[in-house]
């Protein structure tokens, strides 16, 4: 079986794959433009953000039996059309979530810290305490919406903190035994009654745009808003609109709407200059999920789940 891997893995995957008995081809320049003469030759491929399989691609891949997503985020697989032609798609939600979650809490306690702008101050030997003075998480609420693998992940590390924990998901009320603690809340309820709001959800038709200009007039507390999910999940006009009207205490975002910060139009840049020039906005470049410990995590479960996969595929032949 010819397998293609077009992002960086962990060595580890492909030294498994290889021992599996797999043909693998480890090639990070392929984009988009070169499927279409890959594709046909190949019966599994291995992908990350930059590739889309689209109905267009699937088709070409007449050989297809996988497509494995390094991380979590789906929405660059046309899944129900990719079931239609029997081809299984694999990802590992539970490969960086730990990643992910940490990573929240890092803006969180930095934004509750004044962490980067003293850094910054201090460095410049501009010595201000009484104007960083912080505050405790410690008896505030936070809302997750989206408690899947990530969000149950931020609520067990949250779990000594001291917080009061909303947790809401359109999809299912029990959150497992090691949320128990976790009040399960609706949509109007963490708008209502949260300090900070942190998102964790897919990308997908009802959770595009999400936390929009509606979204951001029901909050009811100025909360601090945390996204590392998706970016599309917050409109951008929508949350600089609440910056500018102080409907929200400050933003912690690793995603954006746009990553790609030298193809933006002028209208996309001026809109960015506007997030960014807030000092209560935090950013980082979609980060989140990137740890050396994630990296292994995602490569040693794609392995174990495309073998799974493939003897799967040779019992039913």
């Amino acid at each position: 079986m010819k397998i293609l891997i077009t992002d960086k893995v962990h060595e580890l995957l492909i030294e498994g794959l290889i021992k599996e008995g797999f043909d693998v081809r480890f090639d990070t320049s392929v984009e988009m433009k070169h499927l279409p003469a890959l594709l046909p030759e190949l019966d599994g491929i291995i992908i990350n953000s930059k590739i889309n399989m689209n109905q267009a691609m699937i088709d070409l891949g007449t050989k297809l039996k996988f497509i494995a997503r390094l991380g979590s985020g789906m929405e660059i697989i046309d899944r129900n059309y990719a079931a239609e032609k029997n081809i299984v798609c694999i990802n590992t939600p539970d490969g960086n979530c730990d990643a992910v979650a940490e990573h929240a809490i890092g803006m969180l306690l930095s934004f509750a810290n004044n962490l980067c702008k003293a850094n910054k101050e201090v460095k410049n030997f501009d010595w201000r305490r009484e104007e960083n003075r912080g505050f405790e998480i410690g008896g505030k609420t936070i809302g997750i919406i989206g408690m899947g693998h990530t969000g149950s992940a931020l609520v067990t590390k949250l779990a000594g903190f001291g917080m009061r924990i909303l947790g809401h998901d359109k999809y299912k009320e029990d959150y497992g035994q090691a949320c128990q603690h976790v009040e399960v809340a609706s949509k109007e309820e963490i708008m209502e009654e949260c300090d900070i709001i942190s998102f964790h959800l897919p990308l997908a038709k009802d959770t595009f745009h999400y936390a929009n200009d509606q979204f951001f007039a029901g909050l009811k507390k100025s909360p601090l808003i945390i996204n590392t999910s998706r970016g599309n999940v917050i409109q951008t006009e929508a949350i600089i609109e609440a910056l500018s009207k102080k409907m929200i205490s400050g933003a912690c975002l690793d995603v954006f709407e746009n990553e790609k910060p030298q193809k933006y139009s002028a209208a996309e840049k001026d809109k960015y200059e506007a997030l960014f020039s807030y000092e209560n906005v935090m950013a980082s470049p979609h980060i989140a999920g990137w740890t050396n410990e994630s990296l292994t995590k995602i490569a040693s479960l794609t392995l174990s789940r495309i073998v799974k996969v493939v003897k799967t595929f040779d019992k039913k032949s």
